[in-house]
């Protein structure tokens, strides 16, 4: 596990510096909590740099990961700085509420404890900090995402992948001009 750990902590810092170095931007903060059998990624930069790491991930080989939001304008940080850790949450199969939830009350409740997360971080550990440890599960477990509810999202319709993100935000729609609806089609007479 540790190795996989610090094979994920090499791999985003590279890509973060690249990224930096090629685009100009605002570093990168954030959560990246690996669990046992999903990853859950919390990024928080520049529109740019965000564009940059969606193409990298869109590039990865069965890269069917799920985004759930992408904000932009955000006035003030949540994290401080990047963070990553393990997380070792029992998984609880019994009364599964995720079943019987809508994909958007799930995604609100994800986003709700993640903010709790993110105010709870930025009290308890400073930026020179080192890192979270693998610890964070033991010291607040009712604000980490259930990895039933991760798996949930990832399974989810409602989401896009990177692919069909960055699809979308490079062929904005088009919305039709009001001359272009009338009928008939208006002509222009020239002398």
């Amino acid at each position: 596990r540790q190795g996989f750990l610090s094979m994920c902590i090499c791999y985003h810092e590279r890509l973060f510096q690249n990224i930096l170095k090629y685009h100009l931007g605002e570093p990168v903060s954030g959560l990246l909590l690996l669990y046992p059998s999903s990853i859950l990624h919390i990024l928080e930069s520049s529109s740019g740099t965000l564009y940059q790491i969606l193409q990298d991930l869109a590039s990865l080989q069965n890269s069917k990961k799920p985004i759930l939001v992408v904000s932009h304008n955000i006035p003030t940080r949540l994290f401080l700085q990047w963070y990553v850790t393990m997380v070792t949450l029992p998984v609880t199969y019994l009364e599964d509420v995720t079943q019987s939830q809508s994909a958007e009350e799930v995604v609100t409740e994800c986003l709700t404890l993640l903010l709790k997360l993110g105010t709870y971080l930025s009290k308890t550990f400073k930026v020179s900090s080192k890192g979270l440890g693998d610890n964070l599960h033991t010291l607040v477990p009712e604000l980490l995402i259930p990895a039933e509810t991760i798996n949930y999202l990832f399974k989810a319709k409602e989401f896009m992948s990177p692919e069909a993100f960055l699809k979308m935000y490079n062929n904005p729609l088009q919305p039709a001009m009001a001359s272009e609806t009338v009928w008939p089609t208006p002509c222009h007479l020239y002398p």
